[in-house]
């Protein structure tokens, strides 16, 4: 089967969308499929190569242009609605590629509709977030709490107040008339957690969708590059087992939440050191309590040797998070998972069994978690093995022909039989 990914953005940026993406893209080539990605151009990136069996293209955007005045970021976003290069890039694509599918993952999925029937190809949408509803993507009302749902005037002060009045106004007017299109297009949505489908609304509308989950691939503990063992940069490492964080260094991933609640325990005997990993943003913590190390901007391999010597995994989102898959990699690891019990993450942390849930923002019951399991190391041994047990539901192996058994559905007569043999996704995870 030919298929056509479309993402926004690609390796080498690292986030959880990108990083499915990769990992999709790699595992179905090596079972057989056709697969290119079409994505935006960064920095000064190959227009085309191949990753691991996978065509890549490049494209530019007219958004791209407007850098400085609608990006205050390195990240070039496609935007809510059809961008002309995009559309061109995508029609010469289509021609040359000629896709059975089209997988689209992200806003760069509005300069696809307008050719969707001309191009003959089934399409499908995954929802990584809440951008089907919310034109900040994250349905989180005003920076601080989870959002009850849109309504237009809301939606225009909350994005207003998000990405400025200018741009916040024409996000969210661009979502909304793109909203009906996009749901007339699909002809499949998958969504990565029950609760990205429910809170999308989804679950309540005649719109044809199926959970699957991210997933990491069987040899999840390999590394990419072996030779990340022996990386310098490790000994910022403490040498003693850490509670460890992974995930952009900001307060919607509750980083402040995090930092006020270890604040609490500084005093505690024996208590672990905590290490945050992640990317810099504009609210990044700048006071840290004691025996707290911040590391910015590490690769992925690194991140995986740091989860290798963790003693807890902490996910204190404060955002309903879609999936949250650094909560995987710490469970292939054997390592309990203290999270937030909001959006998607109940879904994969199991309360009391692989883990602790807390109320999301609540620095009081995080620090009560931490204080419980790092007084009793046979509940975290109890925990971190019951976590490699369920991890199984999140392999490539058990997720990637659930994806290919929605595209044989769309497009049987383009099917073809997945090899049997136990080709393992190599792709990265973030």
């Amino acid at each position: 089967m030919r298929i056509l990914m479309l993402a926004q953005f690609y390796r080498p940026v690292i986030g959880g969308e990108e990083t499915h993406v990769r990992s999709l893209s790699i595992a179905l080539a090596a079972r057989g499929h056709e697969v290119s990605v079409a994505t935006l151009q960064q920095s000064d990136l190959p227009e085309v190569e191949t990753d691991q069996g996978v065509r890549i293209h490049r494209i530019h955007s007219t958004m791209q242009r407007a850098t400085g005045v609608l990006f205050t970021t390195d990240r070039q976003h496609a935007p809510p609605f059809p961008d002309p290069e995009i559309m061109l890039a995508l029609r010469r694509l289509i021609r040359q590629e000629r896709p059975d599918i089209v997988h689209a993952h992200n806003w760069i999925l509005h300069s696809f509709t307008p050719m969707k029937v001309w191009s003959k190809a089934k399409f499908v949408i995954s929802l990584h977030d809440y951008s089907l509803i919310c034109a900040q993507k994250l349905l989180l009302y005003r920076g601080d709490k989870a959002c009850s749902g849109p309504a237009f005037a809301k939606c225009l002060g909350c994005a207003g107040q998000h990405y400025g009045t200018v741009k916040g106004t024409f996000t969210t007017l661009s979502n909304w008339a793109m909203n009906p299109t996009e749901r007339a297009a699909a002809d499949q949505f998958i969504t990565v957690s029950e609760a990205v489908a429910e809170l999308n609304r989804l679950s309540k509308s005649r719109l044809p969708y199926h959970v699957i989950p991210n997933f990491v691939p069987d040899d999840v503990g390999v590394l990419d590059d072996p030779a990340s063992e022996f990386d310098p940069r490790l000994d910022q490492l403490p040498k003693v087992p850490y509670l460890l964080f992974v995930g952009d260094l900001r307060h919607l991933k509750g980083v402040d939440v995090l930092v006020k609640a270890y604040g609490k325990l500084t005093d505690h005997p024996n208590m672990p050191p905590l290490v945050l990993i992640g990317r810099e943003c504009e609210d990044t913590p700048t006071e840290l309590p004691p025996n707290v190390t911040m590391i910015k901007g590490w690769p992925h391999d690194l991140v995986m040797m740091a989860w290798r010597r963790a003693l807890i995994g902490i996910v204190p989102t404060v955002a309903p998070e879609a999936f949250g898959i650094v909560i995987i990699e710490a469970m292939a690891n054997g390592i309990p998972v203290i999270a937030s019990r909001i959006g998607g993450i109940p879904e994969i942390v199991v309360d009391g069994e692989t883990g602790i849930l807390c109320p999301p923002g609540d620095a009081d019951a995080l620090s009560a978690a931490i204080e419980r399991l790092v007084a009793d190391p046979a509940l975290i041994e109890r925990m971190g093995q019951a976590g490699k047990r369920r991890m199984s539901l999140f392999l490539a192996s058990t997720v990637i022909p659930q994806f290919e058994a929605v595209y044989q559905e769309l497009a049987p007569s383009q099917a073809r039989t997945a090899p049997t043999s136990t080709t393992k996704a190599s792709a990265i995870t973030e």
